[in-house]
């Protein structure tokens, strides 16, 4: 799932060198898990895209603006899970362009949505990869959402947003970290 590094721009092959963690071995800070877990630590770098077929909900307002049993899971080390819901499963009218964006060095450039529903406006709240690398195709068609500006569930327990702010991981219980954007963890 690599993409051809001389192939990507310049500013993604420099962070993509920088990382240490690769999910090749687990460090010792890290919560081992105990059976049904999944570490954060084994995770891989470059990330993997991983099927998901629970049932996953994000509200606003009491209002469903996502529903979706085919779901994509992108796993990437030390940070929980980023579920993408396929764009057919989100109701689009209640989602609008932010402008500007942000970029990722493994998926590309990202384009932020606002939402608004149930009396609630979450601005730049999604986020969906319009024309992501190669190597990240199957993100694309799909929109991600933010645990702590969304009611976001899986299989019907709400999902713990990962901290940090700018991280979109949902922390769920069969997940152990700890977690990039825990307190201590920006060198990581």
């Amino acid at each position: 799932m690599t993409q051809s590094h001389a192939a990507l721009p310049r500013w993604a092959q420099l962070a993509r060198e920088q990382w240490t963690h690769t999910g090749t071995q687990r460090p010792p800070f890290a919560v081992e898990p105990g059976p049904g877990q999944e570490s954060v630590w084994d995770y891989p770098r470059p990330p993997a895209i991983v099927g998901d077929d629970r049932a996953i909900r994000v509200e606003l307002g009491g209002v469903v603006i996502a529903e979706s049993t085919r779901t994509v899971r992108v796993l990437e080390t030390a940070h929980p899970p980023t579920f993408y819901v396929p764009s057919e499963d989100v109701d689009r009218r209640l989602l609008a362009d932010a402008g500007g964006g942000s970029r990722c060095e493994w998926k590309g450039d990202a384009t932020f949505w606002d939402a608004t529903a149930g009396g609630l406006h979450v601005a730049r709240g999604a986020w969906s990869y319009e024309h992501p690398f190669g190597d990240f195709a199957a993100v694309r068609g799909h929109l991600a959402f933010y645990a702590s500006r969304f009611d976001c569930f899986v299989d019907g327990e709400r999902a713990r947003p990962q901290l940090g702010g700018f991280y979109g991981g949902w922390v769920t219980p069969e997940l152990v970290g700890p977690f990039k954007g825990d307190p201590g963890t920006s060198g990581w």
